[in-house]
């Protein structure tokens, strides 16, 4: 005891002034460590905003070191299992930290892993009690109360938005609404008592109208939750909307989760986080209806049911056999009700999701084990178009899945796992392991097996693809920190596809790498390299055969950033990527070079950059992450021949209120149009405007 508090006080007298002036909580940048846990950034359908907007929760109100869970720290993907169990370790042997800076003490904690950590924890005063007061009191007094209300428009007319001309050719359908996007929010949470939130958002080209009979009441799209934590044996109870995540994920995903990426260790597995809020602005993801965690004893019994709306576009069945009168096949994912055609499919087939988990959780955190049951079942079946590569999909009204999950710490290795069956025999499995090696080395490995016929409509394990179907891999992950200050990151996955996939017309494989070196001198400055290759099976188009073959596409990106802030006040990021792309035709190419010059004072922060970008085609396209409005992600993707320039200015003129205004401008040379279809920019110019505002009560 006496040894811990010399270092407390050591560290407290010297470390404490340069702490207040390095991490000023109010200029935190979640930037590079977003980025880093997505190395390919071009998968529209994973949810960014949840993490962005989790860990922004997080740093509003950081994780009480001395009351938390394995569960809820593996949820920041800074901290590797073994790092969490050492973490433990050190708390049942020394007791409760005295100070955040004891964490150096800490076996495996390194000072790059507590840098990053530092924003989102906290070591909470022993003295401090609990708040006692009803709810709608600690409502009215809770400082994480915010509104937010956000507009976005592209300055630029698109064909969506103009008159009909009957004497072209061009189609008849347009946009029924404006080109204004609306989006609102509402959020008060407390961590570990409970949270509230709605939001509302109207997409460009929709109309903003109270239409009962079309299912429009305002605003497009509405989602609200309520959530109430550790209320007697209830750990959660959820009402409205929310999503689930247990295991690993493998039958309920709440899309707050990473796939392959520069950081190869912590993001392997995921953490059984249960019931939690849904905030996002995907129209389709989560769950509408309740669910409750009970705790008996050393068990988590979890129970849910959803009954919602989904968007499909009914067709007549032409079976005369069939008990329906109509199919669909498959459920729209977009959430855009902009035209005539896409209002008539909103909300036409009713989705109902039901089931439960029981989870166990030894007194040492050392072995926990799960099992979830659960179904799924739709007003009008799916029967998919046919095609081959579709033979093994899902079809019917009713689906139903059963699986396990475990985790077992053992010095200073965590093995991991989950399996599942579907109604139609099918067998998905994930199973891994995450070792400290020594100090400086860390080993990740993974394998999983997704039959052809294993059908999961909430589950997003780790895999290639962005559905657990149809594959069968085997991933290895390396983290070596040779020296102070360096860090080495990697990983090696193969995969194979048993049966065929859309535009891949045979069984196939792939296969890629992931290197990049880290080198962090100091608190202000940062730089790092990257290279990463895919390997993968496509149909070659445009062949001289009679039919399409597969050859392999091979994809080869890539990255240098380097970033540094010489004083408080300017900060600056500097990024250089280049991509290759072959795949039975010559060698074609892409580059992006940008330049982020960033300024912080007192009350206002501006963020500008300027990029050139050059790719011979979309297949060498480059994603560029870009700073936005808060609870906004940006990465937009680009293509062709032209430079980005945007500059987003946040400012505070009341304590209680700011204001984020964004302007963002891209050129193409040698191009007369932007976009296609309904989408098409007449020019080589598209320009954005967004504007936000967040009023703190």
């Amino acid at each position: 005891m006496v040894q811990r508090l010399l270092l407390c006080w050591f560290t407290l007298l010297f470390v404490v002034p340069l702490q207040a002036q390095d991490y000023a909580r109010q200029n935190i940048d979640l930037d590079l460590l977003v980025q880093e846990l997505f190395s390919e950034q071009e998968d529209e359908n994973i949810s960014y905003e949840d993490l962005y907007e989790t860990l922004f929760q997080y740093y509003q109100r950081p994780i009480d070191l001395n009351h938390t869970t394995p569960e809820e720290l593996a949820s920041l993907y800074l901290l590797s299992r073994p790092q969490i169990a050492s973490f433990f370790q050190y708390i049942e042997e020394n007791g409760e930290l005295l100070s955040i800076y004891e964490l150096q003490a800490v076996p495996n904690f390194d000072l790059l892993t507590i840098y990053q950590l530092l924003p989102f924890v906290r070591v909470q005063d022993a003295g401090l009690q609990a708040d006692q007061r009803p709810l709608w009191q600690r409502v009215i007094g809770e400082d994480n109360n915010a509104l937010i209300l956000r507009y976005e428009r592209t300055l630029q007319q698109r064909r969506g938005y103009s008159a009909i001309d009957n004497t072209s050719s061009r189609s008849t359908t347009r946009y029924l609404g404006s080109p204004n996007k609306l989006f609102l929010r509402y959020r008060v949470s407390h961590a570990r008592d409970y949270s509230f939130g709605i939001t509302a958002e109207k997409d460009a080209g929709e109309q903003f109208t109270w239409s009962p009979g079309t299912r429009r009441y305002g605003f497009d799209y509405y989602t609200a939750h309520l959530q109430l934590y550790n209320k007697g044996k209830f750990k959660t109870i959820a009402l409205g909307d929310y999503q689930l995540q247990f295991g690993q994920g493998l039958l309920l995903s709440s899309g707050y989760s990473v796939g392959k990426g520069s950081e190869t260790i912590a993001t392997v597995s995921r953490a059984n986080l249960g019931i939690r809020p849904y905030n996002s602005v995907l129209e389709y993801a989560f769950m509408r209806g309740a669910a409750a965690t009970y705790t008996a004893g050393k068990i988590d019994i979890t129970g849910f049911y959803s009954n919602k709306r989904v968007d499909a576009n009914l067709q007549a069945q032409l079976d005369t056999l069939s008990t329906f009168n109509d199919f669909f096949t498959g459920v729209q994912t977009t959430g855009f009700h902009r035209t005539p055609t896409e209002l008539a499919n909103k909300h036409q087939v009713r989705e109902q999701v039901y089931g439960a988990n029981a989870y166990y959780k030894s007194d040492n955190r050392a072995f926990s084990a799960g099992i979830t049951a659960m179904g799924t079942h739709y007003s009008s079946p799916i029967q998919k178009a046919g095609a081959p590569y579709q033979h093994f999909e899902f079809n019917g009204t009713s689906n139903y899945n059963i699986g396990a999950n475990y985790s077992y710490t053992w010095q200073n290795v965590y093995l991991f796992g989950e399996s599942a069956m579907s109604k139609s025999g099918g067998i998905g499995s994930v199973n891994g392991l995450i070792a400290n090696l020594s100090n400086n080395i860390e080993l990740s490995m993974l394998y999983r097996y997704y039959a052809r016929n294993f059908h999961t409509f909430y589950g997003s394990a780790f895999g290639e693809s962005t559905r657990n179907i149809n594959e069968q891999g085997f991933y290895t992950g390396i983290k070596i920190r040779p020296m102070p200050k360096w860090e080495v990151t990697a990983y090696y996955d193969r995969f194979r596809f048993a049966w065929l996939r859309y535009h891949v017309d045979a069984p196939s494989y792939g296969h890629e790498y992931l290197v990049r070196l880290y080198f962090r001198p100091n608190r202000q400055s940062s730089l790092y390299a990257q290279m990463r290759y895919e390997s993968k099976g496509r149909n070659v188009f445009n062949n001289t055969t009679n039919i399409d073959y597969v050859a392999q596409a091979a994809r080869r990106n890539y990255l240098i950033y380097f970033e540094t802030s010489p004083t408080r006040m300017l900060h600056l990021k500097s990024r250089v990527q280049f991509s290759t792309y072959s795949h039975e035709s010559p060698q074609t190419t892409g580059y992006l070079i940008a330049q982020d010059v960033n300024f912080t004072f007192s009350k206002v922060r501006l963020s500008t950059r300027y990029a050139l970008f050059d790719t011979d085609s979309y297949n060498t396209r480059q994603y560029a992450y870009e700073r936005d409005v808060l609870g906004a992600f940006s990465i937009p993707a680009f293509s062709g021949k032209g430079t980005r320039l945007y500059a987003l200015l946040q400012f505070r003129p009341l304590r209680d209120l700011d204001i984020w205004v964004k302007y963002g401008i891209t050129h193409y040379r040698n191009q007369d149009t932007i976009g296609s279809a309904l989408e098409i920019i007449e020019g080589p110019r598209r320009s954005d405007v967004k504007a936000q505002v967040r009023y703190k009560f």
